[in-house]
Parts: C-alpha cells; sequence; structure tokens
C-alpha cells in the first residue's frame, strides 16, 4: 500500500483527538496536531509561541484579515518586517503538511489539513461533530469545568476554528460536508466505532 493520509477535522468536545489517537494505534502510524507547531518551530527557527498563536486561529480580526486577502499568495523572507505574520506561517504549515504527506502515512488533526491536501490522491479528509450536550458532557469530563464554561470554550474554540477555516481555504465552510470523505457523529457512531469506519475505508480506498 501507498503512504496515505487522514485528516480529521473536528468540533470543540466532539472527540476527535482521541479518534485520532485510537485510529493511529490501529492503524499503526503516527497522528499530528501539536507536534505540527514543534516541527515548524524547529525547521524555521521560529519561537513555537509564534505557532501556537496562530494555530487554527487569527491573532488578528477577521475583518482586517480579509482586507489583506490580496497578500495572501506573498512569501516574506526572514528579513521582512511581517516574516511571521499569520499569513506566513500558514504556509510554512502548509509546507509541513504536504511534505508529510509525500513521505509517510500518518494522521493530521485540523489545521485545514483537508484543503491544503485536496488534490492529493492519497488522502481521506474525515469531519467530526456532535450534538452539543454531548460535546459540553466531554468538555465537562476531561476539563473538569462548570457548563457554563464548557458552553464558552466549545462557542469559542468552535468559532474561531470556522474563521480560520474561512479565511485560509478562500470562503469555504469548516462544516461543509463535501469536504470530506466522512461525516461522523461521534455520539449516534461511538468513538470506538467511528474508529472501525474510517479504519474499513481507508481498507476500501487503498
Amino acid at each position: 500500500m501507498q503512504n496515505y493520509v487522514i485528516t480529521v477535522a473536528r468540533g470543540f468536545g466532539s472527540g476527535g483527538k482521541e479518534i485520532s489517537s485510537l485510529l493511529g494505534e490501529r492503524l499503526g502510524i503516527p497522528f499530528y496536531d501539536k507536534e505540527i507547531l514543534d516541527m515548524a518551530s524547529d525547521i524555521y527557527g521560529i519561537d513555537k509561541n509564534d505557532f501556537e498563536q496562530v494555530d487554527e486561529k487569527l491573532r488578528q480580526g477577521i475583518f482586517s484579515k480579509i482586507l489583506r486577502r490580496g497578500k495572501k499568495n506573498y512569501i516574506a523572507q526572514p528579513e521582512d518586517a511581517d516574516f511571521i505574520s499569520d499569513d506566513v506561517l500558514f504556509h510554512l504549515h502548509m509546507q509541513i503538511i504536504r511534505h508529510l504527506a509525500e513521505t509517510q502515512s500518518c494522521i493530521i488533526i485540523g489545521k485545514c489539513a483537508d484543503f491544503v491536501l485536496r488534490d492529493y490522491t492519497n488522502v481521506i479528509s474525515v469531519y467530526i461533530e456532535a450534538p452539543r450536550r454531548y460535546c459540553l458532557r466531554s468538555v465537562k469530563e476531561k476539563l473538569n469545568v462548570t457548563d457554563s464554561k464548557a458552553a464558552k470554550m466549545i462557542e469559542k474554540t468552535d468559532k474561531y476554528r470556522a474563521e480560520y477555516y474561512k479565511y485560509y481555504t478562500g470562503g469555504n465552510y469548516w462544516t461543509n460536508p463535501v469536504n470530506y470523505d466522512l461525516t461522523l457523529n461521534s455520539e449516534r457512531v461511538g468513538r470506538e466505532r467511528c474508529v472501525d469506519i474510517i479504519e474499513n475505508y481507508v481498507k476500501m480506498k487503498f
């Protein structure tokens, strides 16, 4: 089998990271989330904190970002004043994601990976979501926070992920099912069965 990549987009609290971890163990391949930030920092010599600040979020307001959209394809050089702008950091993420897709089998969580790799034939893209009540319960149990705090965390995280995706995909929607091979409701399906379904689809496709 050729090397393949599974990209996973997920609603906050849906269990997407846990499903990805279990899937990686099942398939014997690594999964990358924050690890991509470490790789980018090491490779390009930029403080990891800069990458963490733009990890699926926009540091500046969405409207100011849209006004600068015309500059998005400009690749700054290290001596340029805006070398560590959001757009440049995203471009560096893209380079790493593409390199991974070309050299190894792995799972990549978030970071618009489905869009970045949309023209690759060795990629399966998955979106995992669940009803709000399920996500609330999941976040409360995992992070030991109140209902109110969990609700705010879900709303805030999903909002900045959606804005990030919309900006870097040129207006596409993060929750658009046609972006993905599979869209799974982790409450209805169950996390273990989500792993089963994705694993079976990998075998079918490759």
